[in-house]
């Protein structure tokens, strides 16, 4: 799967296109196939390694997403 990813802080420049594995969604879990994402202001602090909690690395940013479900664990109905 495609997703923007950081693995240090930093501005912009930090945000890089990079292909990840498809997770599977375990016990109690779903996987949605994200259709829309925003950058919000805590989004813009954590890459910058600036928000209330520590980043920890490497990180997807994106607190703000929509999507649809595709597919799910085991005992999920």
């Amino acid at each position: 799967m495609k997703a923007i990813q950081i693995t240090r802080t930093g501005g912009p420049e930090v945000l890089e296109l990079t292909d990840l594995p498809l997770p599977t969604p375990g016990p109690g879990q779903v996987r949605l196939k994200v259709e829309a994402v925003g950058l919000n202001y805590a989004d813009i602090l954590t890459v910058a390694g600036e928000y209330l909690a520590r980043t920890r690395l490497p990180l997807v940013p994106g607190m703000e997403f929509a999507g649809r479900v595709d597919a799910v664990g085991e005992g999920v109905e």
